[in-house]
């Protein structure tokens, strides 16, 4: 198919989309007048269930937990599928990657502008990362922002021009370990409730003394916490896979 049938069928589907979109919007019911049953049964119940102030977390890893289970995994997928297609597209074999000569040339169009805010906000970022991720039952936070933020610190030293510095902080096998580790534990969490004799992922940890305490939540902070693994080294992951491909690119590989 020739570029321009391509770009006709892409603007059909982009129309459709926008069609369905609109068409879901005009039947939303106004703000603030939420017409179902389950939230305000939710909101009432929540934090008595769980000692979780973070509603929105708890029903994320608590009352619809085997649903983010799912979403975990489409990013985990998402993140496998792309490294396999663009390693073999770069010549990986088994045994070694086919990475071409790092060379930090980008950092004759990084002006100081950029790469001293930069990296001054990498450190603070990874600690808000870090946060947003062990604070999910106490705020509206959780693994999934915190993951984000987190990725969005080694970004940041790729975009002070530290190319390979980036690459020393993101190597393909932790990566691939930390994101294994995070998708892994979150299902794990939900088995040790079925070993138990109880529902997957029953909230079967102590809930704490004080709702809204650090140490209260029971499941709810460790799930979390590994899907806030799984996520920063996801989105790390895809990010670094880009950057490498930009570069064999640019070098005319």
């Amino acid at each position: 198919m020739s570029p321009r049938p391509r770009l006709y069928l892409f603007l059909a589907g982009i129309a459709g989309l926008v069609a369905c979109y609109l068409w879901a919007f005009g039947g939303m019911p106004a703000f603030g007048h939420y017409p179902g049953p389950y939230g305000p049964a939710i909101l009432r119940a929540a934090i008595a269930q769980t000692h979780a102030t973070g509603v929105v977390s708890a029903v994320n890893f608590e009352y619809r937990g085997f649903d983010t289970v799912g979403e975990e995994f489409i990013l985990f997928t998402a993140a496998a599928g792309l490294s396999v297609v663009l390693r073999r597209l770069r010549g990986e074999r088994e045994g070694g990657r086919a990475i071409p000569d790092a060379d930090n040339s980008n950092k004759r169009t990084t002006s100081a502008a950029v790469r001293v805010p930069a990296l001054l906000l990498a450190g603070p970022t990874v600690l808000v990362g870090w946060w947003l991720a062990s604070h999910a039952q106490t705020n509206p936070s959780g693994g999934f922002q915190g993951g984000v933020v987190l990725a969005t610190a080694f970004v940041l030293v790729y975009l002070s021009g530290e190319f390979l510095a980036f690459r020393r902080l993101s190597p393909v096998a932790l990566l691939d370990a930390v994101e294994a580790i995070g998708a892994a534990g979150f299902a794990a969490v939900g088995l040790t409730a079925v070993i138990m004799g109880l529902p997957y992922l029953y909230n079967f940890i102590p809930l704490g003394q004080i709702p809204g305490a650090v140490s209260s939540g029971g499941v709810i902070p460790v799930i979390s916490f590994f899907v806030g693994l799984e996520v920063a080294a996801a989105f790390t992951a895809i990010i670094g896979e880009f950057l490498e491909q930009t570069l064999l690119v640019r070098r005319g590989a």
